[in-house]
């Protein structure tokens, strides 16, 4: 049997091709970027033709730099982002441009759909709240707006769904990107009837629904030699980008839980079951592991409000880190740990793009509150970092409420590096803390985990533990743990204080 898995991970700002072996380890990695195109505002397009040819010449790349002959590709899968809409034809080419996740232009019909979906029967149905950054709202609007173009769309899809189709011929998709819809029932399985009935959706516009597991089809010989593989070779569907990155960092199992912590930041759980909440603070996608879900809350401005403190107030910090070749958020986080947790009674809310979980509000926006004359650049710094982390503690008490028992926090993204902010994590979550030893490539990895099992060259979710172990683990600490738990309801009451003020902020 071959021994190598081609993961392609299909994100936003470019395509990563590794390239795994049997034992779970990486053996290649190959990158290749695009462009987003941002057309007007809200808009967020990108053209599908160059993921096609980010995927073939990462794969060519990739083949070539670690020589491993490509009869000895056992299968090729994919993670990719979420949310969109492909419009493709019958020969899987696309119509026009990918709307992306990001986009947020479908406004009016997020209001329209929700004249005939009422928001308790969309959570309960999909696992989500309505939102224009949903597939189906993106649909609807190609089909008000551009009617033509609609009618002659064979299937609607996400970005590695439409990658698949070209490769094989196959129109599929799968729990992980079907959930992240608006159309898709969480509970049977399937497209949802009454949602498709009330917004008047022809079902045969979407794909069919697989496992993220299965081998959907084979490589077709006229597109082998363009993408650089032998026709024939399998081609397993994959997973989104957060299902698969829950699969690279171990969340293979009731009650596991990870952190991701890049410029945004989510935790995520597995569970059986779904996972709703009477304050709809969270949401839950299809899990890649059959039968299982993925409870999920994401706040938007995680690592990027500490990028904002480096940009804002860290000039002396950057200017240093320049000189010395290092990075700048090594010497940030010595500042942070001369101050006391608490960062004597400082409080950062970290809305600087508004919010999804916890509080779903557009407006929301960022805020220093309790300064005084002592306060400093590095009690500054110290704040946002717990403002993020009492912000995503909120998402977890959230999952805590409907009895999920969690007994570790793993972490992966970029964001995750830096041992002070693990030690504030553990303090705030009340958790042991475990820093996964691959961070950034875990989406990837997680892609190639979903193959190797799909085709059989990994016995099961369980070889992540393998590929991706715990590289240290830190406890929380009983008084700061303690001091924490004082200022999370201080925490929340700021944020309800100010909530009429953001609506009044917004009308300026």
């Amino acid at each position: 049997m071959p021994n190598y898995i081609i993961a392609h991970d299909l994100g936003t700002t470019g395509n990563k091709a590794t390239l795994y072996d049997r034992e779970g380890s990486l053996a290649g990695a190959a990158f290749h970027a695009y462009a987003t195109e941002y057309a007007h505002t809200g808009w967020a397009e990108q053209n599908p033709t160059d993921w096609w040819r980010a995927v073939c010449h990462s794969t060519r790349q990739l083949l070539s730099e670690t020589r491993v002959p490509a009869s000895d590709i056992a299968c090729i899968t994919f993670s990719g982002q979420m949310m969109g809409a492909v419009p493709l034809d019958r020969q899987a080419r696309p119509l026009r441009n990918a709307i992306i996740w990001a986009d947020q232009r479908a406004l009016a019909q997020e209001r329209a759909i929700g004249e005939v979906v009422s928001f308790d029967d969309m959570y309960q149905i999909s696992g989500h709240r309505l939102s224009a950054a949903y597939s189906l709202a993106k649909i609807l609007w190609l089909r008000d707006n551009q009617p033509e173009l609609y009618a002659a769309t064979y299937k609607f899809m996400h970005a590695k769904d439409a990658i698949v189709a070209r490769l094989t011929g196959e129109f599929v998709t799968e729990p992980s990107d079907a959930s992240s819809m608006n159309l898709y029932d969480l509970r049977r399985g399937q497209w949802s009837a009454q949602i498709l009935d009330a917004v008047q959706l022809d079902v045969d516009k979407l794909p069919q629904l697989r496992q993220s597991i299965d081998v959907v089809g084979a490589v077709r010989a006229d597109v082998a030699d363009e993408v650089g593989v032998l026709a024939g070779t399998p081609v397993v569907v994959g997973g989104g980008d957060g299902a698969c990155a829950a699969a690279g960092a171990g969340v293979v199992r009731e009650g596991n839980a990870y952190n991701y912590v890049g410029s945004s930041s989510w935790i995520a759980i597995s569970s059986p079951a779904p996972i709703y909440d009477p304050a709809h603070r969270t949401f839950t996608f299809g899990h890649v592991i059959p039968d299982m879900f993925m409870p999920t809350g994401t706040m938007q401005a995680a690592g990027a409000s500490y990028q904002w403190t480096r940009d804002q107030l860290s000039s002396i910090e950057m200017e240093t880190a320049e000189r010395l070749s290092i990075n700048v958020y090594e010497l940030m986080n010595l500042q942070v740990e001369r101050i006391q947790p608490g960062a004597e009674g400082l409080f950062f809310l970290p809305y600087l793009l508004g919010e999804r979980s916890p509080r779903w509000n557009p407006h929301a926006r960022g805020a220093f509150i309790g300064l005084t004359i002592r306060h400093s650049r590095a009690h500054m710094l110290r704040a946002a970092l717990e403002g993020v982390t009492l912000n995503l503690r909120v998402i977890l008490d959230a999952f805590r409420a409907q009895g999920t028992e969690i007994e570790a926090m793993r972490l992966i993204g970029g964001g995750a590096s830096g041992h002070i902010w693990n030690q504030i994590m553990a303090d705030i979550y009340g958790l042991p803390v475990q820093r996964l030893s691959i961070l950034e490539e875990a989406t990837s990895m997680g892609a190639a985990l979903v193959g190797g099992v799909g085709v059989g060259l990994y016995p099961g979710f369980e070889m992540s533990e393998q590929m991706n172990q715990v590289a240290a683990t830190i406890q929380p600490q009983p008084a700061n743990q303690a001091l924490y738990e004082k200022m999370l309801p201080i925490f929340d009451r700021l944020y309800e204080s100010l909530a009429p003020v953001y609506t009044e902020l917004a009308a300026l």
